[in-house]
């Protein structure tokens, strides 16, 4: 692993710091479902303690209770298992720490670091100045400690109406840092904690929890994205305020956040979706969520190797979709079975095959990992649609009046009639075989260039099959409009109701993934039961990122 962040790590420890070993931690908020963001800050920070032979911690930031619930702390755990990844028995709790979290705050009272503010949220905002402008001092900033500690200790007790009053830390109204700006450490919040119930009544905020969770729990790297960059000047005056040793305490670091094209990563949009019901649900294969994209049929394999691919950077950029989806498609062109399926059913009768017979002809599963399968062959097939053009141009080599084309794992076979309904359209065709040319045969090898996959009409089962496309129209750099909900696609979801696939697959368990040949990759969706077979699109088979390598 090498990235500017463990390069950090190194000096760190030829410098004589962290004797005791590297450890890191994976802090997600509750308050929603992970996204891919958060898959590459969970490879990162176990990466990082994997390399070096540490630990990492799951710790929950659980400090905003109206927005927390333990959905949320279930499925984040079950993300990152999925993603390969263990924390043991290192799994934590902000508000396991908010009796100290209480302690610490009262010792900045007692340093004259911190006060108890009656202004308003609105006050405090006017009161902090701007980017070119210093804040201004509140009128409770000189209060006595005894004052501040007597006004504390009746917040906790639940005196106060929520919003009457806040702890503010104590630092520099006129920092050119806005963060520094004596910034509120402690609000009331009366709403029931997923996991202290109604114990408390004071919740720290994020910025003043975030390093004492840190401190507490020996982490040495606490690996942050960029936004947090202006917060670390606080995060080191808290730690230095309390007197933690330089040598053994955290250092935050920041990294550039993922952010992808034709994707959304952000929570609160994502919750939009869901809540006003644009999408299924968090685990919509549309969704950027790590449970959409698993439902979708990404693998973790692959999720790993994308995030070790686009690597760690100290600016903002916006990585190609594509790359990811080559990931995809690399992990499941390795290990994905081979199948036939037809989407878009043409009847073929082969006139020259009697009614009734039926020949198992003999197909390999995988190109490289081996195996076969049986795939009935009878007098009735489908192929798919496209593969039929009666004005067919000069160089369209599927199948034509006329014409011959290879059956894949069978025969070569000639169209000879074409039969129409009233309005003129194509309903089936008549054909016949090469009963030469069976692949693996004598005249096996008769050169024809056009190959097409086909079932068999009386053995093929029927599905569902659902085509997944972005969810977000996009400009031409793939970036996603402000206003994201005027750009929903409206062809993100197509539903074929009645594709027929090979009886092969007929008691595949859901998650199951296949190369449907010359359509693209599938996974097996968790709809799927005895007696219906549901189907999502993961990737097509088109990889534009191994283009874009190529010419690179």
């Amino acid at each position: 692993m090498v990235n500017f962040i463990q390069q950090e790590i190194e000096n760190d420890l030829k410098a004589g710091k962290y004797t005791d070993g590297i450890h890191t931690r994976f802090p997600p908020e509750p308050n929603g479902y992970l996204h891919v963001g958060h898959a590459k800050s969970i490879c990162l920070n176990f990466g990082l303690a994997l390399y070096n032979k540490g630990i990492c911690n799951l710790r929950f930031d659980d400090t905003n209770p109206t927005k927390e619930d333990v959905e949320y702390v279930d499925s984040i755990q079950e993300d990152i298992k999925w993603l390969g990844f263990d924390w043991e028995d290192r799994k934590f709790y902000a508000s396991d720490y908010f009796g100290k979290f209480y302690e610490y705050a009262v010792e900045l009272i007692k340093r004259g670091l911190a006060y108890v503010d009656d202004l308003s949220a609105e006050e405090i905002r006017q009161y902090r100045g701007t980017l070119t402008e210093p804040g201004k001092e509140s009128p409770c900033r000189n209060r006595s400690v005894e004052e501040n500690l007597n006004l504390f200790e009746r917040m906790k007790a639940g005196e106060f109406a929520d919003g009457e009053k806040v702890l503010r830390a104590k630092i520099d109204m006129a920092s050119p840092n806005i963060n520094m700006r004596d910034p509120v450490i402690y609000r009331i919040t009366r709403a029931h904690h997923h996991h202290t119930g109604d114990d408390w009544l004071i919740y720290p905020m994020y910025d003043f929890a975030h390093p004492l969770e840190d401190a507490i729990e020996n982490i040495t790297h606490s690996v942050c994205t960029l936004e947090f960059e202006d917060h670390r000047p606080f995060y080191d005056w808290l730690l230095d305020s309390l007197g933690f040793d330089v040598n053994s305490r955290p250092r935050q670091i920041e990294f550039a956040r993922l952010d992808l094209t034709n994707t959304i990563t952000s929570k609160r949009k994502l919750r939009q979706l869901v809540e006003e019901k644009f999408v299924r649900g968090w685990d919509d294969p549309r969704m950027s969520t790590i449970c959409g994209l698993r439902r979708r049929g990404y693998t973790p394999a692959a999720i790993r190797d994308f995030c070790e691919r686009i690597g760690v950077a100290k600016s903002n950029s916006v990585v190609d979709i594509a790359m990811l989806e080559h990931c995809v498609r690399e992990d499941l062109n390795e290990n994905a079975a081979r199948v036939m399926a037809v989407l878009n059913p043409l009847k073929v009768v082969l006139t020259n095959v009697e009614e009734g017979a039926v020949e198992f002809l003999t197909a390999e599963n995988h190109p490289k990992r081996g195996g076969c399968r049986y795939v009935p062959f009878t007098r009735e097939i489908f192929i798919e649609r496209d593969d039929f053009m009666e004005d067919a141009p000069k160089k369209f080599f599927r199948l034509k009046p006329g014409g011959e084309v290879r059956l894949k794992h069978a025969y070569i076979i000639k169209c000879n009639d074409v039969i129409k309904d009233a309005e003129g359209n194509v309903t089936e065709l008549h054909c016949t075989i090469d009963p030469t040319s069976k692949s693996g045969g004598a005249t096996a090898n008769r050169k024809i260039k056009g190959t097409i996959h086909w079932v068999s009409a009386s053995h093929a089962l029927k599905a569902e099959v659902r085509l997944y496309d972005y969810l977000l129209k996009t400009d031409e750099n793939g970036n996603v409009p402000e206003d994201f909900i005027a750009a929903l696609n409206p062809n993100s979801l197509i539903v074929v109701e009645n594709a027929l696939i090979e009886p092969s697959v007929k008691w595949t368990a859901a998650g199951t993934h296949y190369q449907f040949l010359r359509l693209g990759y599938f996974v097996v969706d968790y709809d799927t039961t005895p007696e219906k077979l549901v189907f999502n699109r993961v990737v097509g088979l088109k990889d534009t990122w191994a283009k874009v390598k190529s010419n690179s």
